[in-house]
């Protein structure tokens, strides 16, 4: 048996990953090692590092010889002497049997793995459960921005009934490029790539799904329903286009990619998409690569948190702050569950196509008499109501654009007005579509 905490006050941590953020990890426990120990009267202490390219970490093989380097993961999860597993390879495999095995053999398990905990974090908290021990992943949404352990404590009174957030930054960067520099979305993204902000491959970003998988988890938490990402409707940013940009703003709106998670008459709604949103907003000046997300609680209103949601001492910095919370409650001879999984309850998820929405949709017609008669009398076929019409005059050719706004209408419905009109005559081409979320508090 390991000796008690009343003789030894160290915490063993055992990194799986010495990369971008691993190494973001490993560099701040050695440097406020003194810090945190006076601030909860333990020592975190790394004694182990699983890094599969070991070879290239020369200079800490050199600096700290007292730590164990390998290539092999599993020689820290079954080292009974370590009492926290830190998982940062991210991805689903090997991470997944990594994470099963650390929680099967009683260990604590730190992670920051967004793909992982909205893919398979319903079979992860099981085997939690299981072993009366914790897996914690504050810096799989937000990076430095605490959000999770507020969700779980400080907010847990509340009946949470919307989440709205700006939880990608390399979006929110080309979004915001794009309209304070009037870039093009193909040279905002290369200058996203440049800077270091975007992936050679980027669609995980573009397309949203990022922000998808990292809503999946704010609304399992916030509506204690065990969301998958499968259940997130998803649309990117790829078809944002600089006259989007433009008109949006001549009407009072900014276009944002925005992740909304809402709880509707006991069914879940959760959806990422670009949105227009007021500029009056506060979300409208999240700029850059912040991110932003806004809850709306009943007893605490509306609140919202907000930061770096990337980078490797953001990052690092909640990893840490994990590390921590299970660092204050530990003790090796009494494993218990700090904080738990909060998802005790199954909803149903509702058909996006159900949902409803105000639109904004740029449409180019032939300038004629009798083309908005045509356009009107199909959106009266399929109920769908406008709001507003404002017409553009083109001035390469004999085209005009229409810029409608929508009032609130289902999905399905304008779905299918749109096919019809795609077909009239007189409509030369549907530009694009894009949702209008007015913020309003909920009821």
């Amino acid at each position: 048996m390991n000796k008690s905490l009343i003789e030894s006050m160290d915490i063993n941590i055992g990194l799986i990953g010495l990369g971008y953020v691993g190494t973001g990890v490993f560099n701040l426990i050695q440097h406020q090692k003194e810090y945190i120990s006076k601030k909860i009267g333990k020592d975190l202490k790394i004694v182990a590092v699983a890094e599969k390219n070991i070879g290239a970490k020369k200079d800490y093989l050199k600096k700290y010889k007292d730590i164990k380097f390998t290539e092999n993961a599993y020689e820290l999860i079954n080292d009974e002497n370590i009492d926290i597993i830190v998982e940062l390879i991210g991805g689903l495999d090997p991470a997944y049997e990594f994470i099963i095995s650390s929680l099967k053999n009683g260990k604590y398990v730190v992670t920051a793995n967004k793909d992982l905990m909205a893919v398979r974090g319903g079979n992860i908290f099981e085997e939690a459960e299981k072993n009366n021990v914790d897996i914690l992943f504050e810096a799989s949404v937000g990076g430095g921005i605490p959000i999770i352990g507020p969700l779980k404590t400080s907010l847990a009174c509340n009946n949470i009934t919307k989440i709205v957030g700006i939880v990608n930054g390399t979006t929110n960067f080309i979004l915001t490029k794009m309209k304070d520099a009037s870039l093009s979305f193909e040279k905002a993204l290369k200058m996203a790539q440049d800077l270091g902000y975007a992936e050679a491959n980027p669609a995980s970003d573009i397309e949203g799904k990022d922000s998808a998988n990292k809503l999946a988890i704010l609304a399992s938490i916030a509506f204690n329903s065990r969301v998958h990402y499968d259940d997130v409707y998803r649309e990117g940013i790829g078809k944002i286009t600089s006259f989007d940009i433009q008109y949006a703003d001549e009407i009072g709106y900014a276009i944002k990619l925005l992740a909304i998670g809402s709880e509707e008459n006991g069914r879940i709604n959760v959806r990422v998409h670009p949105s227009l949103i007021p500029k009056s907003h506060i979300l409208a000046s999240i700029k850059d690569t912040y991110n932003a997300v806004y809850f709306y609680g009943n007893y605490v209103g509306e609140i919202m948190s907000f930061g770096k949601g990337a980078g490797d001492k953001p990052t690092a910095s909640s990893v840490v702050g994990d590390i921590i919370s299970i660092a204050r409650n530990y003790d090796r001879n009494h494993k218990k569950k700090i904080f738990g999984c909060t998802c005790f309850t199954s909803k149903p998820i509702m058909p996006f196509i159900q949902t409803t929405n105000k639109f904004y949709m740029l449409i180019d017609v032939i300038d004629k008499p009798g083309v908005l008669a045509k356009i009107a009398k199909v959106f009266g076929d399929y109920q769908v109501s406008n709001q507003s019409m404002i017409q553009k005059q083109i001035e390469t050719c004999d085209n005009a654009r229409l810029i409608f706004i929508t009032h609130n209408t289902i999905n399905e419905n304008l779905n299918k007005s749109l096919q019809k009109i795609k077909k009239l005559d007189v409509v030369s081409e549907v530009l694009n579509i894009i949702r209008v979320e007015d913020l309003e508090k909920p009821n």
